[in-house]
């Protein structure tokens, strides 16, 4: 396939979302939108580790200390009304339609280095493909780092696996269950991560890989079918980034989305995400086409706001 990586591409919003449908790469510097959306996770996160340089926090205490400070931030960041305002106009700034375009909350990461944690609320994601988890083939992923970063605490893409099968778990994975059983106890795990992901059931040629490193504010996009790892962290300092994903209506109603050439879980994500405009559902018969298994005794949709540290 072709591997474009488009910088600061002046184009539609449409036209930005078929070229992401195809694998392709987009980052953007930073711009008045992004940098007051980070700037204020920046500073809750200042607030919370009282420190003007959190990301050395991690070498000041010890990493039960760092997750009990760390854990309740994430869903204080995603619940305050503030956070609603910021995406909604940085979305607005990108060019989205928010009548037809759908967002889901967004995540405060933490990925500390040198193994200090790699579990829980810092887990380090192996190589995946964010539809295994259930996303829908056309979600767009934003991700924006909140301070300086480096190569050696990024994220690392596989673009050879776009169109290439990977032998997964994704089959076993069922969101419902994860929304029930999963997602509500990520601060309990510190030093390792037992909850049941769907990973790779081959081995995988990481390399040559793709790393994209942009000042804070920045925002690379890319398709959930694209197949990303974090980069073990050896920089030296806690990588903080923030990432949510869209959704469009009408490439939902029209089937128009990345190919799927592995992905088999059960259930759908798309309840969690909510109109731009007025945050409401995306409607029900829409979520009938994607959803394609039993609820059991899981829960459709994941209250955040129920459980202190939840993973996000």
């Amino acid at each position: 396939m072709n591997n474009t990586i488009y910088v600061d591409a002046k184009v539609t919003d449409d036209l930005r979302r078929e070229r992401l449908y195809e694998g392709q790469l987009f980052v953007y510097s930073p711009r008045e939108t992004t940098l007051a959306f980070t700037g204020f996770a920046g500073e809750m996160i200042r607030e919370g580790f009282h420190s003007a340089d959190p990301t050395m926090a991690q070498f000041d205490m010890p990493v039960e200390e760092f997750v009990r400070i760390f854990a309740p931030m994430k869903p204080a960041f995603i619940h305050h009304p503030r956070t609603k305002k910021l995406i909604q106009e940085m979305l607005l700034d990108f060019g989205c339609d928010m009548e037809t375009t759908y967002l889901d909350v967004p995540r405060l990461r933490a990925v500390t280095s040198d193994g200090y944690l790699t579990a829980g609320v810092g887990f380090a994601h192996h190589p995946h493909r964010d539809t295994w988890y259930s996303a829908p083939m056309c979600q767009i992923n934003w991700w924006l780092p909140i301070f300086p970063m480096a190569s050696e605490s990024s994220m690392a893409f596989h673009p050879r696996y776009w169109d290439q099968a990977v032998a997964n778990g994704s089959a076993d994975f069922n969101y419902y269950e994860w929304n029930s059983k999963s997602r509500a106890n990520a601060a309990q795990h510190i030093k390792t991560d037992t909850r049941p992901q769907p990973k790779p059931l081959e081995p995988l040629e990481l390399d040559p890989q793709i790393r994209l490193v942009t000042e804070p504010g920045g925002a690379i996009l890319f398709s959930a079918a694209q197949m990303h790892s974090t980069v073990p962290n050896t920089s030296g300092s806690t990588r903080f980034s923030i990432d949510f994903r869209t959704v469009h209506l009408s490439d939902l109603r029209n089937g128009k989305a990345a190919p799927n050439v592995d992905s088999r879980p059960v259930g759908t994500s798309l309840r969690d995400f909510l109109r731009g405009t007025d945050l409401t559902p995306i409607p029900d018969d829409v979520l009938a086409v994607y959803d394609n298994g039993p609820v059991n005794d899981g829960v459709l949709v994941f209250r955040p706001e129920q459980t202190v540290g939840a993973a996000q």
